[in-house]
């Protein structure tokens, strides 16, 4: 059997000393397969954050291990894992971080600039990212043009102009009305069944997380319960 995307086995994570010390993460389990849209919720100091940023690879287990496509994550320096979120991984954010005085097209291109895609390529790429959020035509404006909704298309455009395996969305409606709010659920669970993109949401609303194949609560560091395939918590 070959081997889930992402898995994490006994994953602990612990903030300072003594008395002052915080388990974050307190032995947590979870596996992740290819094509999986999965939402992740809990309370304020759950540790759900603080699981993102380990599954981005912006953060280490103090202990346990996450194994990527199975590598040990765990065993790669900080070449490897810059490659690996460069080449494997796509961000989406709350608060949007678009560049503001820079355009559409220019902020999708800025991932791209970073891994060295040639001028031309990357600008060829990140028009079909645009076009794949629904923005043609709006490549020149600048984030101030746009709506917020827009605005959080253009950042999804940019996590995806690379194409990667997995894209990671953390409260990526938390700024944006109801309406708006579909509409940016609706896009990511069709980059995710259309296009095959596992999607993991870090989310505060119920409503948000049914768009999910499946939902993982947390609560106090320990994954609490899992839901089924059909988003039931």
């Amino acid at each position: 059997m070959p081997s889930p995307l992402i898995e994490f086995s006994g994953v602990a994570k612990v903030y300072g000393q003594g008395d002052a010390q915080v388990r974050a993460l307190d032995g947590v389990d979870l596996t992740i397969e290819t094509g999986e849209f999965v939402a992740i919720m809990g309370p304020s100091g759950s540790g759900k954050s603080t699981a993102m940023n380990i599954l981005g690879c912006l953060d280490t287990p103090s202990s346990g291990s996450y194994r990527f496509m199975g590598i040990d994550v765990g065993t790669l320096d900080r070449r490897q894992l810059a490659l690996l979120r460069r080449n494997y991984l796509g961000f989406v954010f709350q608060g949007f971080n678009l560049l503001a005085r820079t355009s559409a097209l220019e902020n999708v291109e800025l991932p791209l600039i970073y891994r060295g895609t040639p001028p031309a390529e990357r600008r060829a790429l990140a028009v079909r990212a645009l076009a794949r959020v629904g923005l043609q035509g709006r490549e020149g404006h600048a984030p101030n043009e746009l709506s917020g909704g827009q605005q959080q298309r253009v950042a999804v455009a940019r996590a995806i102009a690379t194409d990667p395996h997995v894209l990671l969305a953390d409260e990526p409606t938390g700024n944006l009305d109801s309406k708006t709010s579909r509409e940016i659920m609706d896009l990511l669970a069709s980059l995710n069944h259309d296009q095959g993109i596992t999607v993991i949401m870090v989310t505060h609303e119920a409503e948000m997380a049914a768009y999910a194949d499946r939902t993982l609560h947390f609560i106090d560091g320990r994954l609490a319960a899992r839901g089924h395939l059909d988003g039931a918590a």
